[in-house]
């Protein structure tokens, strides 16, 4: 069983930004100006993770019809793997099991949509192999609010930790008046 802190608690050298299917077709299903917050936070949770060293994986499901990761996502994650998938599941995808494995981080922050089809599968599947999951609630995403609802309600249940991008900033930077803190920050103000 997890301890309490590894389980609520985000440490930035043990983990992994995910940014799940924020594709060019997929988006303008969305309501914009949800989807403007999650594009939002996505970019701050980014941020983050290129000034802590923390490991990004991208996904985009069937790129050939849904286009790729938006491009103002793709300029804040340059070198991080895109896997182009076409199961809803990220684990469904041996390339991304290899880089979650290959990172040998524990906890896995996800960001995406939709919130009850590609990131729900892929948080359940990260849970039952062994991951901490922390989902982050304003930059996840579905067409209906109802169908986001529910799917935070089974993650939260499956075990994953339901948070936001602020609490996850301020958990993986830890101190006050560092430079990191100094930078990322002025993120949030």
């Amino acid at each position: 069983m997890k301890n309490i802190r590894q389980q609520f608690f985000l440490d930035a050298s043990d983990s992994v930004l995910i940014v799940i299917d924020v594709q060019e077709r997929l988006c303008t299903a969305m309501d914009q100006n949800i989807l403007g917050r999650l594009i939002s936070n996505t970019g701050i949770l980014l941020d983050a993770a290129a000034e802590l060293n923390i490991p990004v994986i991208a996904t985009e499901q069937y790129v050939k019809g849904l286009g790729a990761t938006l491009e103002t996502l793709q300029e804040k994650m340059p070198g991080a793997p895109r896997i182009d998938k076409m199961t809803f599941s990220c684990c469904g995808k041996s390339e991304f099991n290899e880089q979650i494995r290959q990172s040998g981080k524990h906890q896995i922050v996800i960001t995406g949509m939709e919130t009850h089809v590609c990131v729900l599968q892929t948080a359940i599947e990260l849970i039952d192999a062994g991951y901490v999951v922390h989902l982050v609630q304003d930059a996840v995403m579905s067409r209906a609010e109802p169908n986001k609802k529910a799917a935070l309600g089974m993650m939260q249940q499956a075990g994953a930790a339901i948070t936001c991008t602020e609490s996850v900033l301020f958990q993986w930077i830890k101190v006050a008046g560092t430079d990191s803190f100094k930078k990322l920050s002025k993120l949030v103000k």
